[in-house]
C-alpha cells in the first residue's frame, strides 16, 4: 500500500465526489416521526431558526468516533446554501454566547470534581472524556420573519461518559420544551429538527406536528437537511430502537454503576420488552413515514426445515415518490422457554416508487434463527408449535402473513455453556403483549393453512471445539520475503522467532517512553494520527506493519503532516474536544512546553494534507434499512483507506442498545442484533473489497455503558448474552469475515471480556468459523483516569490466553507480563510457547494478507 501525499491545501477531486456521495445517501439515514403538511416546503424563503444545532450543528459525537474534515456544512449553512434568508441571527449570536458561558461553568464544575477526586496531570483529560455540556437554559426573544420556522435540537455524547436522564440531555430542558411549544402555535409553518445521535424524550413537545430526525450526518449535514426540506430529496429511513421516556425501559435501573452492571432484563431488550408487556412507546422500533404513504401486503409464505421465504406486495398510495422497508417478525411458541412477542427475522428496501406503482418484495431466513437458546441444555432448540410470521413496515404495525408449525422439539445446535458467573434469573414477564383488531383472525387463518414441518428433518450442528495447540518446533530464521514469495511457510517463519519476537507481535509498536499520544490516537509512525500499528521489531526480518486509523464514522487522521526522516508527523492535534476546558491556561502551556521541540529538519520540511469524509453515524446508517447503501459507504472509506495508507479501520462499533443512557449509542446500530449484524456486515463488505484493507468489529462484547468502562463488570445470563449480546458479532463473522475484532474493555461475569477465552476462541472461532486476528482496545492492562473500586486491569498474557492475539496500543509492562507468563508456572495464565506461537501467527497471518 502506498500513500499518496498531498502537497496542495485546496480541496482535491475525491473529498468533493466523497462529500457528494454522503449528501446523496444521506437522507434515507433520516427519520420522519411525524408531519402535519408542513414538510416538503414548497420554496426557499425567509426563515426563523432557532436551536442549539441550528449553528453548533453536530455531525457526529466525540472521542473516536470523530472525524477531522476540511470543510463541515451546519444547517445555518446548508440552508443559505439552499437560498433561505435566516432572519434569526441575533438570536443565533446571542444563544452562541449563552452557550460558551455554560460550558466555561460546566467544565469549571468537572475541574472541582476533579480535584475533589485527587486527579491531576495528564488523568485529567481522561476524568473529562466523552463528558458533554447539557444544553443550558436561556431567555431569549422569538423574534423571527417569515411564516416558516425550525427549532433544531441538538445533543452531543461520546467516549468515556455516558448519557444522563437529565434536562438537557434525555429530557429537553424547560426553555427548549417553552420554545418549541411557542414556535408551534406561533408559525403557520414549524417543524422540530433533532440533530441528536440517540434518544430524546419528546413527551413534553408531542402536541408539535412535525418532526424530522435528522441524526448525525457527516460532513454534508446542513445540505442534505436543506434538500429534504425543499422535497429533491425525501426521508425514507426506520428508527433502529423503541422511543420512550427513560423511566420505561427495564435497563435503567442500575445501569451506570462503577463496579457491576447486572442485566436482569435478560432477552428483553428494546421492542422485545416494550411489545410483550404491551407497552406503548412514543415511537416504536422500525418505525418511519415519508412524503407518501404505503400499503403493504403479505402474498405467499414457503418453508422448509432451511429456510422460510416471505413474498409481500408493496403499494406506493400516496402523490409522492418514496421508498419502503418491508420488516418481517416471527412469533415462536412458549414452551420450557420464555419467548418474546415478536423479533425480527428479515427485511428489505423497496426500490424508489412512483404514485400508485407497486412491487413484490421477497425476504428469506433462515429456519434455524428462529431457535432459542437453552441454557441448560448448551443448545439451540426450535420447540414444537406455531411460529407465526408477520410482516409490516415497523414493529407495531405487523399482519400475520402465516404460520409454520413444527410438529416436535428440534435441537439445532450444541455447544458448549460459555461465561459462567451470573447469580440471577433473568426477566420472565407476563406476557400481555400487543394486538389489533385482525389478529385473531390472521391468527385462524394461518392455523387453518399452517405449513407442517417434521422436527426429524432438522440437522443438529455439533461444535468441535479447539485441542490444545501443539508447539512448532524451533527451525532456522526465515525472512519475510521468502513467506511472501511462497519459498517458506508461515510455521517456518514462526519457528525462527525468539519468545522476545513471538511477544512483540502480541503487542502493538509502543514507544518506550510515556507518551500521551500513544493513548490519544497519534500512534503511528507511517501515518500521521492514525491510532496505532502492529510491532515494528520485525523489521530486520522484512516484516512491514499494519496501520491502523480510527472509526467509526470516517477514518480519523492528522489533516496536516509532515514526512521527518522517513516519519509521519502531524502538525495539528488529532483529539480535540471541549473537555480541554478542564485545564487552566498554566496547565495548557506546561502541556505544550513538554511536547518534543520541533527538529530544524522539520520545521523546513513541506506540509502534507490528508482530510476526510465524515460519513454518517452508526445509527443513522443503520436507520436507511438498506444494504448497498450501507456498503457504499464502508466502499467510502475504503477508498481513504487506500489513499492514506491506513490497512485497518478500527469500525464498525456494533453494540447493542441495552439502554438509551449508553453516551457511545451513537457509534452503534441498534437495539436488535440481527440488523446490528447485517449494518456491520455490510460496512465489512464495502470495506475489504479494497485490497489491503479490512474493518475491525468491535467492541467485543457487552461495552453497554461507558461510566467506568476499563472496570466495569457486565453481569449477564448467558441465554441473553448469546441471543442479543453476541448474535450480532456472529452474524458479521459468518456474512462477512472481517479480518480483524476488537475486544472490549468491560468484565463478562467477573472475567476480562479480552482474558476469556469463552469469549475469544470457543465462541468467536470454534462456533463462528472467525478466521483472523483480535485485538484489544487502547490500554485495558493500564486503564486510562481513575481505577475502579472493585475489578482488576486485563493481562497481557491473559489476552494470550484467551486467544485474544494483540494487546494495544502496547506498553513495556505488557512484554513483560507475557515473557513472565511463558517462564513463571504460578503466574495466574500461565501460557505454553504454543499459546504464544498460535496468537503471533495469526498477526503474521493477517500482515501477509493485508501488508
Amino acid at each position: 500500500m502506498h500513500p499518496i501525499r498531498i502537497q496542495s491545501p485546496e480541496p482535491q477531486a475525491f473529498e468533493r465526489e466523497h462529500i457528494a456521495a454522503v449528501r446523496k445517501a444521506a437522507p434515507e439515514c433520516m427519520v420522519l416521526l411525524k408531519n402535519d403538511g408542513t414538510l416538503p416546503l414548497s420554496a426557499p424563503g425567509k426563515l426563523a431558526l432557532y436551536g442549539s444545532g441550528a449553528r453548533n450543528t453536530i455531525k457526529g459525537g466525540t472521542g473516536s468516533g470523530d472525524v477531522n474534515v476540511r470543510k463541515f456544512v451546519s444547517v445555518e449553512e446548508g440552508l443559505e446554501n439552499a437560498g433561505f434568508e435566516i432572519t434569526t441571527k441575533s438570536w443565533l449570536d446571542s444563544y452562541d454566547q449563552v452557550c460558551a458561558d455554560a460550558k466555561l461553568r460546566f467544565y469549571q464544575g468537572v475541574r472541582r470534581e476533579a480535584d475533589a477526586a485527587g486527579v491531576s496531570g495528564k488523568e485529567l483529560i481522561f476524568f473529562s472524556m466523552g463528558r458533554s455540556c447539557p444544553e443550558p437554559d436561556y431567555e431569549l426573544s422569538l423574534d423571527g420573519e417569515g411564516d416558516t420556522a425550525l427549532y433544531v435540537l441538538s445533543r452531543n455524547s461520546g467516549e468515556g461518559a455516558d448519557r444522563k436522564p437529565e434536562a438537557g440531555d434525555i429530557n429537553l430542558t424547560e426553555t427548549e420544551i417553552r420554545d418549541i411549544l411557542a414556535l408551534n402555535k406561533k408559525y403557520t409553518n414549524f417543524a422540530l429538527i433533532l440533530n441528536v445521535g440517540g434518544m430524546v424524550d419528546l413527551k413534553p413537545v408531542e402536541e408539535v406536528g412535525t418532526i424530522l430526525l435528522l441524526g448525525q450526518l457527516g460532513s454534508a449535514t446542513g445540505d442534505a437537511l436543506a434538500d429534504v426540506l425543499l422535497g429533491k430529496a425525501y426521508p425514507s429511513g426506520k428508527l433502529t430502537m423503541t422511543w420512550a421516556p427513560i423511566a420505561d425501559y427495564a435497563s435503567t435501573e442500575g445501569f451506570g454503576d462503577p463496579n457491576d452492571t447486572y442485566y436482569k432484563e435478560g432477552i428483553y431488550v428494546g421492542y422485545r420488552y416494550f411489545d410483550t408487556l404491551g407497552l406503548t412507546p412514543t415511537f416504536p422500533f422500525g418505525y418511519g413515514i415519508g412524503y407518501t404513504t404505503f400499503t403493504v401486503t403479505p402474498k405467499q409464505l414457503t418453508a422448509d426445515a432451511e429456510k422460510v421465504t416471505v413474498t409481500a406486495e408493496v403499494t406506493n398510495t400516496g402523490a409522492a415518490v418514496g421508498k419502503e422497508v418491508v420488516q418481517v417478525y416471527y412469533s415462536a411458541p412458549a414452551g420450557k422457554l420464555d419467548k418474546p412477542y415478536q423479533e425480527l427475522a428479515g427485511y428489505a428496501k423497496t426500490k424508489e416508487l412512483q404514485p400508485g406503482e407497486c412491487c413484490e418484495v421477497t425476504v428469506s431466513f433462515e429456519t434455524a434463527s428462529m431457535a432459542s437458546y437453552d441454557a441448560a441444555r448448551a443448545s439451540y432448540v426450535l420447540e414444537p408449535g406455531a411460529y407465526y410470521i408477520r410482516v409490516g413496515s415497523s414493529s407495531r404495525n405487523t399482519h400475520i402473513a402465516g404460520a409454520v408449525i413444527l410438529n416436535g422439539e428440534a435441537v439445532t445446535e450444541k455447544d458448549k455453556n460459555i461465561c459462567p458467573g451470573c447469580s440471577f434469573e433473568d426477566l420472565k414477564p407476563e406476557a400481555v403483549g400487543i394486538t389489533y383488531d385482525t389478529e385473531t383472525v390472521e391468527k385462524a387463518a394461518a392455523d387453518a393453512s399452517a405449513i407442517q414441518l417434521s422436527a426429524a428433518n432438522f440437522h443438529t450442528r455439533e461444535i468441535v471445539y479447539q485441542d490444545v495447540p501443539a508447539e512448532i518446533p524451533a527451525g532456522p530464521v526465515c525472512t519475510w520475503e521468502e513467506v511472501k514469495s511462497g519459498v517458506k511457510s508461515l510455521d517456518e517463519f514462526v519457528a525462527g522467532l525468539t519468545d522476545d519476537q513471538l511477544a512483540y507481535l502480541c503487542i502493538g509498536a509502543y514507544k518506550e517512553a510515556d507518551d500521551m499520544m500513544e493513548v490519544i490516537g497519534n500512534a503511528s509512525a507511517t501515518v500521521a494520527g492514525a491510532a496505532g500499528e502492529t510491532t515494528q521489531q520485525l523489521k530486520s526480518l522484512g516484516t512491514p506493519v499494519l496501520v491502523m486509523a480510527d472509526g467509526p464514522a470516517g477514518l480519523r487522521l492528522c489533516p496536516t503532516y509532515k514526512l521527518v526522516g522517513g516519519a509521519a508527523k502531524g502538525t495539528t492535534s488529532n483529539f480535540g474536544g471541549d473537555f480541554t476546558m478542564v485545564l487552566t491556561p498554566e496547565e495548557k502551556q506546561a502541556m505544550a512546553a513538554m511536547a518534543p521541540k520541533p527538529s530544524e529538519e522539520e520545521l523546513a520540511a513541506e506540509t502534507l494534507y490528508q482530510y476526510c469524509t465524515a460519513i454518517p453515524i452508526g445509527t443513522n446508517l443503520a436507520q436507511s434499512w438498506n444494504d448497498a447503501l450501507v456498503a457504499g459507504c464502508g466502499d467510502l472509506v475504503g477508498e481513504e483507506m487506500e489513499l492514506f495508507g491506513t490497512h485497518l479501520w478500527l469500525a464498525p462499533a456494533m453494540n447493542i442498545y441495552r439502554s438509551p443512557l449508553c453516551g457511545r449509542n451513537f457509534e452503534y446500530y441498534s437495539e436488535d442484533p440481527l440488523l446490528s449484524g447485517n449494518i456491520a456486515a455490510d460496512v465489512t463488505d464495502g470495506v475489504q473489497k479494497h485490497e489491503g484493507c479490512a474493518t475491525t468489529i468491535k467492541h467485543y462484547a457487552l461495552n453497554n455503558q461507558e461510566t467506568n468502562r476499563y472496570f466495569s463488570n457486565s453481569v449477564v445470563g448467558e441465554r441473553a448474552l448469546r441471543e442479543i449480546y453476541l448474535k450480532g458479532f456472529e452474524i458479521c463473522v459468518k456474512r462477512s469475515q472481517p479480518h480483524f475484532v476488537m475486544s472490549s474493555y468491560n468484565l463478562i461475569n467477573g472475567e476480562h471480556a479480552c482474558n476469556s477465552k469463552d469469549i475469544q476462541t470457543r465462541t468467536l472461532r470454534d462456533e463462528w468459523g472467525f478466521e483472523g486476528a483480535v485485538m484489544t482496545d487502547w490500554l485495558v492492562t493500564g486503564g486510562m483516569g481513575p481505577r475502579g473500586e472493585k475489578w482488576p486491569c486485563a493481562s497481557a498474557a491473559g489476552n494470550v490466553k484467551s486467544g485474544n492475539d494483540i494487546t494495544m496500543p502496547g506498553i513495556p509492562s505488557d512484554k513483560q507480563d507475557i515473557l513472565n507468563a511463558l517462564a513463571d508456572g504460578s503466574h495466574p495464565y500461565t501460557l505454553t510457547k504454543a499459546e504464544l506461537q498460535l496468537c503471533a501467527k495469526r498477526v503474521l497471518g493477517m500482515i501477509l494478507k493485508l501488508a
